[in-house]
């Protein structure tokens, strides 16, 4: 039992209730400004820690420590960090200006971080709960926001349907193999010839449960009415941290106890991505608020990202960390522009809001048209590599109709991504957008400079995400 395993969660942990203790008991003041510097703070501290850790099991086989856990908790603190910066300039218009919002960032990251070194099925599953009740909360932050009193119920209750699935998979999975550990359970299913069906119903269900923290098709239902309704902060930070944290549930859990089923597995996972991909790019198309279009723009991502996850190999894997690392980039950058589209105080969300950008905004503008080309797949920006790469696994494991599926809903794709572009630069322009604070102007151009020089940082983040993908399969 090597308690050193988890220090970097006990220290954000403490972090966290330190925090907290110090908000309450500021009499004079608002303490959200420097509650939110210290959970920055806490996250930059963490990360630390995190790259220092050593790779080992723990706490009875509960808790594990390796080159993936490290790779995925690195991306989730990031994207807590950043959207604590991105909440930092407009939280009293977002009405948001409280002490208890950026210790809710903080404790779901921890969930984050708990479902990436998971090595059992309880941990999966309170990792799980403490990442989505914090985002319960956040939500629906905005008390008097009726959009986002909505946004916070149906996600509520619809994450307590996935949680459901979640543990009655987990129930049948136990049922089996007569234990919880992803090891055990592994074991069990390599000394057997033949799957039960009970067992491959688990798996199904366990799957659907996670797909829909990915909201892939077709449990994507909430995601359009959430995004729209949360504080937009709040969505910046839902579209990073949890997915990254969904997905490397699901990476670990069908690379390692299930991996011996693959061929049972992976062309569900197939079907998820290539419905995911489609609905996506043709869902977004006819939107008009921008927010509802991130949403089903993040659909059909997280289909070019199960891609990987469906050739069921090494290269696939790393395909998929890779290309969630440049997810994570160009959409915290694209919604620091979305939460900067303010006039006369008020927020604006519509695409023909950001009509005439290029000329009376050109920095903004720019920043936005290079997130919208990345995510749209153009060379050399971070989007085209981490889609070349599940692309290029998914050709590599045969899957040729998935791959070829993936091209085609790269090109419808880019029509509305496009469209965003054309309405920034050659329509006639509207009433300038209010002076944005210093930290969006930090994040969209530290996003926007990310983008467009991955090329640079190809090589370490290709090299990591390659042991990351290895340790799966030791």
């Amino acid at each position: 039992m090597n308690w050193t395993l988890a220090l970097p969660e006990i220290v954000l942990a403490l972090c966290g209730l330190a925090i907290l203790v110090f908000g309450v008991v500021q009499k004079k003041g608002q303490p959200f400004l420097a509650c939110s510097m210290l959970t920055i703070g806490a996250f930059v501290l963490t990360a630390f820690l995190v790259v220092m850790s050593p790779d080992g099991i723990g706490y009875n086989h509960i808790f594990v420590n390796d080159s993936f856990a490290r790779f995925m908790k690195i991306l989730s603190l990031a994207g807590g960090a950043l959207a604590t910066m991105l909440t930092v300039g407009y939280a009293r218009e977002l009405k948001v200006e409280r002490f208890e919002f950026p210790v809710l960032l903080l404790f779901s990251t921890l969930g984050t971080m708990m479902m990436a070194s998971s090595g059992n099925l309880m941990t999966l599953f309170i990792g799980l709960e403490l990442s989505s009740l914090a985002i319960y909360i956040l939500c629906a932050f905005a008390r008097d926001d009726v959009r986002g009193a909505e946004a916070g119920l149906k996600y509520f209750v619809l994450g307590s349907l996935a949680s459901g699935l979640l543990l009655y998979g987990s129930a049948l999975v136990y049922g089996f193999a007569g234990t919880m550990e992803y090891g055990a359970i592994q074991t069990a299913l390599s000394a057997t010839s033949a799957v039960p069906m009970g067992l491959m119903i688990g798996i199904v269900f366990m799957l659907a449960g996670l797909t829909f923290k990915l909201s892939a098709v077709p449990f994507h239902m909430w995601t359009p009415d959430v995004y729209q309704g949360a504080p937009t902060p709040v969505t910046a930070f839902m579209a990073g941290a949890p997915k990254i944290a969904a997905f490397a549930l699901l990476l670990r859990v069908m690379a390692g106890p299930f991996g011996h089923v693959a061929p049972q597995w992976q062309i569900l996972v197939e079907a998820i991505a290539i419905v995911s991909m489609v609905f996506g790019s043709l869902a977004a198309i006819p939107q008009t608020d921008i927010k509802r279009l991130m949403a089903y723009s993040s659909i059909g991502h997280m289909g070019y990202a199960l891609m990987g996850l469906s050739a069921g190999t090494e290269e696939g894997m790393r395909g998929t960390l890779v290309y969630l690392t440049t997810y994570l980039l160009m959409n915290v950058g694209a919604f620091a522009v979305i939460i900067a589209m303010r006039r006369k105080g008020r927020a604006v969300t519509g695409i023909a809001d950001l009509a005439g950008l290029g000329r009376t905004d050109p920095g903004l503008a720019t920043a936005m048209a290079i997130f919208m080309f990345s995510m749209a797949g153009a060379p050399p920006l971070a989007g085209f590599f981490g889609k070349l790469m599940v692309f290029y696994a998914a050709i590599n494991a045969h899957l040729f109709g998935l791959a070829a599926v993936g091209v085609v809903s790269s090109v419808i794709g880019a029509y509305y991504y496009v469209r965003i572009i054309k309405v920034m630069f050659f329509d006639e322009a509207t009433a300038p957008l209010d002076r944005r604070p210093l930290s969006l102007s930090f994040v969209s151009v530290g996003m926007g400079v990310a983008t467009v020089g991955f090329l640079v940082v190809l090589g370490p983040v290709s090299t990591a995400a390659q042991a990351a993908a290895q340790a799966l399969f030791r």
